[in-house]
Formats: structure tokens, C-alpha cells, sequence
């Protein structure tokens, strides 16, 4: 199971919008009116091995209370998912309800294959967090083209034992990038570079956090080359020249960077609960000195992972469709996977449940939880949903060239906002 989803390629979207285009003129993207009967597929995105017995019996439930429907459950792997829906998009056989990530439904949505949750069902709208319901919103569009499912939001892990050793108050971890950067500096020079604090380069959405102006509002052109944006690549080289970000930090995985972190040469590295079982067997010492916190953050709003269930516009059974989306999404469903994973409901209200609130039992994964889903009250989704994997690579590969020295932050990010902003176009 997955907490964020890869976008599209640009080559993709160009082959979706232009075979979907043409195709889709007189598709009815308002109407969900109608009888709830009949046949629909549901497609989910890598879970069927973990969550069999969840989802069958939610199928189930919801043709018994629904005398007459059926509904045709299938799940693809995650590799190649987003090939996949484009595949389908063009091919006329998309499923009727389809599980999306925010990247992903833009480009449905621009072919007009994704309803429009406004207009086809929006006495809806208000039993949903306003963030999530509003992530699914595309830039310079009207309306809202997934029902919100479940979200996510990551702790950052940091060792208790090397803060010590460096002089930092193990107590007190970073909260804004000020703070991350002084103690990143502090660690690389008490270690003599042995020991760096991170183990990854800035993506969007540390600009996001950091208080950097990603999109304009309208959505037509990429700002993330604004004086704070290179500020914050300025802060980052400056890590990078004094050791205290991994040596391999240009090419390493986020598993590669989580593997650092085990074996203690890493000092912060960002995660999930389900990674404190697995520091429990397979590195006992960093167990012991496990701290958690918030990721370093200058806005007040923690990043949000959104996942959603996107009606399909073309399909002949949409009122089954919207129907069954909404009843996979209500509170007491989300509620229900909530308890099977680490995930958090989408739902007004569900966060202040006592398995969210209520951390008295001590343990980590509990911890983790009530503290993750707190920080949901106020989190966003930072990564902007027009942002393609492409666009994600021109700007890995902008900050790749100002770490290694080849160029300036301004000239890295005004060459990649220039990009970004010509692949957008084509888009």
C-alpha cells in the first residue's frame, strides 16, 4: 500500500488528452440522476493482496442494500498504474468508479471523463474535511472530480542518540526549516562529517512547506522560482557543501535513504507507523532512541496525501457509480479502513473519535496516530495537482545541478519554472 501516488508523464497526458479530446465532446459531466441498479466496476490501486475480506464485504453490504446492483471489483498493481488509466481513458474502457490520486484525476478531468462532484452531487460536499474535498479541485476548472477517500500524513523519525552526541536537545527536534538547517549545521560540524541529518534533497513539497508560492492561482504557471524558493535552494547547498546531507543524497531512493537512517549514519528521516515494528526487529539500538516529531515546517500546515474515488463522466450507470463512491467514502466505511491500516478518514467529525484522540495506552503506533491525525486538522496537499512526474524530474535534476555547483538557485529554478511551464502548456 502506497501513501502517495506518481503523476502521469507529460507523453502520457499527451496521448490521453488527445485520443480522449475529440471523444468526449457530448459527454453528460452534471447528470448522476437515476435509479441506483445495475452493473459497475470498482478499480482500486494495490490493495486487493492486503485488504481482500475489507473490500468484499463492503461490495456486499452495499448490493444488499442496494437489491438489484452488482458491482465488479478489480485492482491493479502499482506499477504502471497511471499507464494504465491513460490506456483505459483512451480505449473508451475506463471503470465507472476508479481509485485516484489528486495528479491523476487532472488530466480525467480535463478530458472530461471525470464527473464533477459540484454539479452532479453536491449535497455531499459538506460531509468531507474542506482541504480534502478542496485537493480534488483542479486549477482554472469548476468543480470537484473524486470523492475524497483516505488520507495520510508522515511523522519525521530523528535518533535521540545522535542529537546527544552532536549537543542538541534531544527534546527538542526542528520545527521550522530555520531550526532543521542550524541543528543539520551543528551535526555535521561536531561529527566531522561523519553523521548527516538528511538524506534527500528538497522536493515540492519542502518549497510547499517552507512558505514558497508553487502555482499562481489561476493554474497556468509554475512561481516556485520566487526569492523564497531560492532562498530555500541556497539553505540546502549550504547543507550540502558542510557534509550535512548524505554523501549520496543526489541518487539515493527513498528506500536507500531509509536504509541509512537504520544503520545510524543518517540523523532525520521521514516515515510512517508501520516503520516502528520494523526498526523493533531489524535495528533494536535505533528503536531505543527513536524520537517523533513533525516534519520541519515554516507554514503551520503539515503536508496531506490525498486518495479519491473518481466517478467516471462516460459511464452508462453513473447514479450507481456516484452511489457506491459515496458509500466507500462515508465516515463509518472510512472509519472501518482506518482500523485495517494506517490511514486517516477523509470525513467531518471522524478525527475526533477516541482512536484518534485518545493516546493513553502509550505505545508508538498509538502515538503516531493521534499525533498524525491531529496535524490533519490542519494540513494541505502541497504537491500542485497540474505538477507531472516530468515536471517532478526537472526539478529533481535543477536541484541536482546547484548541489553539485553547475549553476546558481536563481538560474537552477527560473530554467526549471521555464520547463515546467512549456510542459504544462502542452498539457
Amino acid at each position: 500500500m502506497r501513501v502517495s501516488r506518481p503523476a502521469f508523464t507529460t507523453l502520457a497526458c499527451a496521448l490521453f488528452l488527445s485520443a480522449c479530446s475529440t471523444g468526449t465532446q457530448d459527454v453528460d459531466t452534471g447528470s448522476a440522476e437515476g435509479r441506483v441498479h445495475g452493473s459497475i466496476t470498482f478499480q482500486t490501486w494495490n490493495l486487493r493482496a492486503a485488504f481482500p475480506d475489507y473490500f468484499e464485504g463492503l461490495i456486499a453490504e452495499f448490493e444488499k442494500k442496494h437489491e438489484g446492483t452488482h458491482v465488479k471489483w478489480v485492482d491493479q498493481p502499482a506499477e504502471a498504474y497511471p499507464d494504465k488509466i491513460s490506456a483505459d481513458a483512451a480505449g473508451g474502457t475506463l471503470p465507472d468508479v476508479v481509485n485516484v490520486s489528486p495528479d491523476l484525476v487532472a488530466p480525467l478531468a480535463k478530458a472530461r471523463l471525470a464527473l464533477d462532484l459540484d454539479r452532479a452531487a453536491p449535497q455531499y460536499r459538506e460531509r468531507y474535511l474542506p482541504a480534502a474535498w478542496k485537493s480534488l479541485q483542479i486549477p482554472g476548472m469548476k468543480g470537484t472530480y473524486a470523492f475524497p477517500w483516505y488520507l495520510n500524513t508522515g511523522p519525521m523519525f530523528y535518533n535521540k542518540r545522535l542529537f546527544r552526541e552532536a549537543g542538541l536537545d534531544p527534546a527538542k527536534p526542528p520545527r521550522s526549516y530555520d531550526e532543521l538547517f542550524d541543528a543539520a549545521l551543528t551535526m555535521a560540524k561536531r561529527s566531522d562529517g561523519r553523521i548527516a541529518t538528511l538524506a534527500a534533497t528538497p522536493t515540492i513539497e519542502d518549497f510547499g512547506r517552507y512558505g514558497v508560492r508553487l502555482m499562481n492561482p489561476k493554474g497556468t504557471a509554475f512561481t516556485f522560482n520566487e526569492p523564497k524558493g531560492v532562498e530555500l535552494l541556497e539553505r540546502y547547498k549550504e547543507l550540502y557543501d558542510a557534509g550535512a546531507l548524505d554523501s549520496q543524497v543526489l541518487t539515493a531512493t527513498p528506500e536507500q535513504a531509509g536504509r541509512k537512517f537504520m544503520q545510524q549514519s543518517v540523523a532525520m528521516n521521514p516515515g510512517s507507523a508501520l516503520d516502528l515494528a520494523k526498526f523493533k526487529k531489524d535495528a533494536p539500538s535505533l528503536y531505543r532512541n527513536i524520537g517523533v516529531a513533525d516534519a520541519p515546517n515554516n507554514t503551520g500546515r503539515p503536508n496531506m496525501y490525498v486518495q479519491g474515488l473518481m466517478v467516471n463522466a462516460a459511464g452508462e450507470n453513473k447514479a450507481t457509480a456516484v452511489a457506491f463512491a459515496r458509500f466507500v467514502t462515508n465516515a463509518k466505511n472510512q472509519m472501518d479502513f482506518a482500523h485495517e491500516t494506517t490511514v486517516f478518514p477523509s470525513t467531518k467529525g471522524t478525527l475526533d473519535d477516541p482512536y484518534f484522540t485518545d493516546d493513553k495506552d502509550g505505545d508508538d503506533e498509538t502515538r503516531i496516530r493521534v499525533s498524525s491525525a491531529k496535524s490533519l486538522d490542519k494540513a494541505v496537499n502541497y504537491t500542485p495537482v497540474l505538477l507531472s512526474d516530468d515536471m517532478k524530474t526537472v526539478l529533481q535534476n535543477a536541484v541536482a545541478r546547484v548541489m553539485r555547483g553547475d549553476t546558481s538557485p536563481k538560474a537552477a529554478l527560473d530554467s526549471a519554472v521555464e520547463e515546467c511551464n512549456r510542459l504544462l502548456k502542452l498539457n
